[in-house]
Order: C-alpha cells, then sequence, then structure tokens
C-alpha cells in the first residue's frame, strides 16, 4: 500500500462528513498523529496518521 504524502497546510476532501456536514479539512500537525481543522465549523481534531490515510478521497489544491 503506497503512503500518501500530506504536507502541512494541504486541504484534505475525506469519504465521510463531519457532523456539521462538511467532508473538507486543513492539516495544522504532522508526525505520528495529525491534527486536522475542520474548514465548515473550525473545530479541530488529532487523529493517528494510519486513519486518516484509508479515510482521504483526494487531496485539494493549496488556497
Amino acid at each position: 500500500m503506497e503512503r500518501k504524502i500530506i504536507q502541512v497546510n494541504d486541504r484534505l476532501r475525506l469519504k465521510k462528513p463531519h457532523p456539521c456536514g462538511s467532508r473538507e479539512w486543513k492539516v495544522l500537525r504532522l508526525g505520528s498523529d495529525i491534527k486536522m481543522e475542520c474548514l465548515g465549523c473550525g473545530r479541530t481534531v488529532t487523529i493517528p496518521r494510519s486513519k486518516i490515510e484509508k479515510r482521504i478521497k483526494e487531496i485539494l489544491p493549496k488556497e
């Protein structure tokens, strides 16, 4: 399985929506965990990298 190249400030579109309805997230911090901010409601979450890599639908162009 190939590893996705994720960088800080990337925008990600995930397969499942956040409870606010948005599917788009901005990467704030990288490591073994990835800290992301929902672009719909502004909530931040920290999720293990292995889970995020499975949930990514696409990496969107930077703003």
